[in-house]
């Protein structure tokens, strides 16, 4: 127990001055360690760089439309698709229920084979039917949305929407941000160092789903006053004013973009956006220009048309440009929402609040405070309490405080105020397993054993406690890190990483210092 090796000296000491090292940029502006080849940090949370908290909700009802609406589509493609064709009637929509109209009844059990494909064979990845096809009056299908397909429907578009988030808010140069979903139809945002939430609330509340779509020119202007479109076309507000009666089918969407940037126009130098397609959207953007030349088209984001331009020859570059009354700021953020993916499912903010940064510095010093307070303390009373033993456990959990920050930054950790406390809390119990060791020294010694004898009877009967102790303390920390989310992780990982460095510093590091004082001094007696 006390062989230790100059090679595992130089080890142990080694480890315990690189770790130490990791911890020293979180204590210098990041001005000064910027300019360094590496310097990890710990990254500061909320509640201590201050920040906007933001709590988004999703809106399950225009998710339930849009699945509609996509299915809509859908039919009507499919019945066109094949040979032969399937006629159908005008496809309505009402209570939620999508029916059209067979011309020919004898193709009822061909159009329910082609409804089966697109509609998942009736049942979605869950086993449960997403839609309910029924047949009335031997001609007319119908078509019904199951709760169990809206429930997976939200789930997918969820995760999807949380990974739009991410994205969007990782492009405005943000450090840290949390971002987690909380129930089924929300998402916690919270990112430090962010004072003004207004530029975010607004990247984050655009769907940005784009759409090139023909402009439906056989349609009468005053039934499109109306709100009338013809069969195929639907209305679209315009962003100038107005209204417009585009068809339904798009030519291109948003999801055969492959990058999107604020540029300005080269001759009235206004903002504007340059779209790029993928390789597969380039070549259909440009097989549909060239086959509708001379013909107007409406360029859509988010259900509003921002342009209408007439095509005026074959676009065939693979790139487009969306112009608008945009200011830079408004151009670039647009830019960032469509490259960043649209969102599958609109949100709104439901509650929102700022942290001061000063607020941020109070509760640092309160933290920093307690933390001083904790290791005087300890340090006084393990001093008073066990003399040299005490000078080296003291002198561990002085290290370990360096070693928890130095893994924190090595990992990128975010600190919070829960983990402040757990931080608190593993100095506290730090000296723990030093206390249990030289409490079972003090018995042996007490028993009459020699001192080498006590002290490795001491390490290796109360080690096996320290550990069983610790094992537990892990698991408890390890259930919160897995269950629980934002200030309950934080308390857990900073706790995880206490457990493991104190039971490393407190056992072995201290066993390593006395083995060396008694290999040296060979004492006689000893006081503890």
């Amino acid at each position: 127990m006390l062989d230790f090796p100059r090679w595992k000296i130089a080890s142990i000491i080694g480890l315990l001055a690189v770790l130490c090292a990791l911890a020293i940029p979180s204590f210098l502006p990041e001005h000064v360690t910027d300019r360094w080849p590496v310097h990890p940090r710990i990254n500061k949370g909320l509640d201590l760089a201050g920040g906007s908290y933001l709590l988004l909700e999703a809106d399950t009802a225009d998710l339930a439309n849009t699945r509609i609406e996509t299915m809509r589509d859908q039919v009507a493609t499919e019945m066109r698709r094949g040979t032969p064709s399937i006629q159908i009637g005008d496809i309505s929509v009402r209570n939620g229920q999508l029916s059209f109209m067979l011309r020919d009844p004898s193709q009822v059990d061909a159009a329910r084979e082609r409804l089966l494909t697109i509609t998942g064979g009736g049942a979605g990845m869950t086993g449960q039917r997403q839609w309910d096809i029924g047949v009335v009056d031997t001609s007319r299908f119908v078509l019904t949305p199951t709760q169990a397909g809206l429930t997976q429907a939200i789930q997918i578009a969820m995760q999807d929407a949380t990974e739009v988030v991410r994205r969007r808010i990782d492009e405005l140069g943000t450090r840290e941000p949390t971002i987690v979903q909380q129930g089924d139809n929300r998402i916690v945002v919270q990112v430090p160092g962010l004072q003004n939430p207004q530029a975010l609330k607004d990247l984050l509340g655009k769907t940005a789903k784009l759409e090139f779509k023909l402009v439906d020119q056989t349609a009468n202007p005053v039934d499109v006053a109306k709100g009338i479109a013809p069969l195929g076309s639907q209305i679209l507000p315009l962003q100038q004013g107005g209204f417009i009666a585009v068809k339904r089918s798009a030519i291109i969407t948003g999801d055969q973009l492959s990058d999107a940037r604020q540029s300005f126009d080269q001759q009235s130098n206004a903002p504007n956006i340059t779209i790029t397609f993928n390789s597969q959207g380039g070549s259909r953007f440009a097989r549909v220009t060239q086959e509708n030349v001379g013909k107007p088209f409406a360029i859509i984001i988010d259900n509003k048309v921002i342009s209408a331009p007439t095509i005026e020859t074959a676009i065939l570059g693979g790139s487009a440009v969306i112009t608008g009354n945009y200011t830079v700021q408004s151009a670039n953020e647009m830019a960032i929402a469509l490259r960043s993916g649209k969102l599958a499912i609109g949100l709104k903010v439901i509650e929102e609040s700022t942290v001061r940064a000063e607020l941020g510095d109070d509760s640092i010093r309160a933290g920093v405070l307690a933390s001083a307070v904790a290791v005087a303390l300890v340090v006084v009373f393990m001093f008073m309490t066990y003399g040299r033993f005490g000078f080296y456990a003291n002198l561990a959990v002085v290290i370990n405080v360096f070693v928890i920050l130095g893994v924190l930054a090595l990992i990128n950790g975010t600190l919070t105020l829960p983990g402040i406390a757990g931080f608190v809390l593993t100095i506290g119990t730090a000296v723990d397993a030093n206390v249990l060791i030289n409490e079972r020294i003090r018995e042996e010694r007490r028993r009459g054993r020699s001192i080498v004898q006590s002290v490795e009877l001491g390490y290796k009967e109360a080690s096996r406690t320290i550990f069983e102790a610790n094992m537990t303390h892990g698991i408890s920390a390890v259930i919160m890190f897995v269950l629980g989310s934002g200030p309950v992780k934080g308390f857990a990982v900073v706790l995880l990483i206490g457990i493991a460095t104190s039971v490393f510093t407190a056992v072995t590091f201290t066993r390593m210092l006395v083995a060396m004082w008694i290999r040296r001094n060979k004492p006689k007696t000893m006081n503890i």
